[in-house]
């Protein structure tokens, strides 16, 4: 095979779990693709960990399982590994590691790109603008996706992150500019995947999705590869095809975990929940591959979604992911027992980017306003609900009780649709102007009086 070295390698010194030590090696760099064959034939692949004075530690894409190491040979490619690139992963559906499941020939490009993928010139990044419309309500309206950012979805085992992840990669758009979705998914048991892949079957035939799914018991070193994977097929579509593309990752927790038992494995001291020390860099080396380059079309959204365990937001993984991204979508467990969906908890949430793609001349001119009034009205009602709780609602004057009124019909009226709904921002907009419109007009100071005015709001003091 071209651009494979004519050594090949055969004192293979330990097998553990899915790394494999290899004696002897010379003019062997990190991160070098490997292939490895057995004496059966057979072929695997691997990644240069380490390499230290004659050993080098690989990572076996495929595990170690029913490896002799008396009977196996390794051969160094003396680069990093590279896949395809191009409109040719649009519409298909591949494993972690790029391999079709979809019955499909493998996936071929006009070009090759290292998976490592290489770093933005700061001077050539250009600030994130204009919307990605997710298609759900709150989102759009309180947390405005803007392209080139990353903003993540924090969660907790058992609230519908997945089925979210999957609506979004479903519906999302760039009002009507060339737009592809790549969603990338690991740890995801069978059943899942199956939700995923039948969910997101008429993008995938509409040209405008990439699947890259790994399942819980495909080996661990995929999951590390998955993200990587998506994101290098991402940056060419955007930056070489022009296309705005929407990286969906969920979940990063297992993504972080497959982290923690290779470090394990290659016997590093763990820092934090043992994960190893080197995580805030690993996390960022993914997520800041995001954004748009000056001079070149199209731009990269990323959207991780993570579970927190135990629904501790200081655990490394969200902690971490909080310092690097820019804002945060949070999933209440009292939300979803209420019934509602999409769960989010619209004042732990944040996208500190929304003045960008948001407001006049990119959503509507009343955007920044209305969303703004509904946050402090929403704010004022969560004290009023603490305060009846204490006191009681009898106790309450008539304009704390509307604010109660206003929090049920926030989240029935506003927040609440369908998993399958798309719902546009004029839509959107609408039914938040009818829910903050329940409320006084003398509480609604954070709007125009024009905008109240042409909205009909009432005059009259208890209006």
């Amino acid at each position: 095979m071209t651009g494979w070295g004519e050594i090949e390698y055969t004192a293979i010194r330990e097998l553990r779990g899915p790394l494999a030590v290899v004696a002897g090696v010379a003019g062997v760099g990190w991160d070098e693709f490997v292939r490895i064959t057995l004496d059966s034939g057979e072929e695997r692949h691997g990644l240069v960990l380490e390499v230290d004075r004659g050993l080098a530690v690989v990572q076996v894409l495929e595990d170690t399982a029913g490896m002799d190491p008396a009977r196996v040979r390794m051969a160094f490619a003396g680069q990093p590994l590279r896949i395809p690139v191009g409109s040719g992963w649009l519409g298909r559906a591949c494993n972690g590691r790029g391999e079709p499941i979809d019955g499909g020939p493998p996936v071929l490009g006009s070009d090759t790109a290292a998976v490592a993928g290489n770093p933005i010139n700061p001077v050539r990044r250009e600030p994130p603008a204009e919307p990605v419309l997710t298609g759900v309500g709150v989102m759009d309206a309180l947390t405005t996706l803007v392209r080139g950012q990353k903003l993540p979805v924090f969660s907790i085992a058992g609230l519908p992150h997945l089925e979210l992840a999957v609506q979004i990669a479903a519906q999302s758009t760039a009002g009507g500019e060339a737009f592809s979705v790549v969603f990338a998914g690991m740890g995801l048991t069978h059943a899942d995947a199956s939700l995923v892949r039948d969910a997101l079957e008429e993008r995938s035939a509409e040209g405008e999705l990439v699947l890259l799914l790994n399942t819980a018991d495909d080996p661990v070193i995929e999951r590390i590869l998955t993200p990587r994977i998506a994101l290098t097929v991402a940056e060419h579509l955007a930056f070489e095809d022009g296309r705005h593309v929407l990286v969906v990752m969920t979940d990063m927790t297992s993504y972080a975990e497959a982290l923690r038992e290779v470090s394990a494995a290659r016997g590093e001291v763990p820092a934090r929940r043992a994960y190893p020390g080197y995580l805030y860099s690993d996390l960022a080396s993914l997520y800041e591959r995001c954004g748009r380059v000056r001079g070149r079309p199209g731009s990269v959204t990323v959207l991780p979604v993570l579970t927190m365990p135990a629904g501790d937001i200081t655990h490394p993984v969200p902690d971490l992911t909080g310092y690097i991204t820019e804002g945060q979508i949070v999933l209440s467990r009292e939300t979803h027992a209420l019934g509602v969906y999409p769960p989010v908890d619209a004042l732990s949430s944040l996208s500190r980017l929304m003045r960008k793609g948001a407001g006049p001349g990119r959503t509507r001119p009343d955007h920044l306003d209305v969303a703004a009034q509904m946050l402090a009205a929403l704010a004022r009602a969560r004290q009023v609900r603490e305060l009846a709780d204490l006191v009681g609602q009898t106790a309450l004057s008539p304009a704390d009780r509307r604010y109660l009124e206003f929090d049920e019909a926030f989240l029935r009226r506003f927040v609440h649709q369908r998993r399958d709904e798309l719902r546009t921002l004029d839509e959107t907009l609408e039914q938040a102007w009818q829910v903050l419109l329940d409320l006084p007009r003398s509480q609604l100071a954070m709007l125009p009086a024009q905008l109240l005015d042409a909205r009909g709001a009432d005059r009259s003091p208890g209006g």
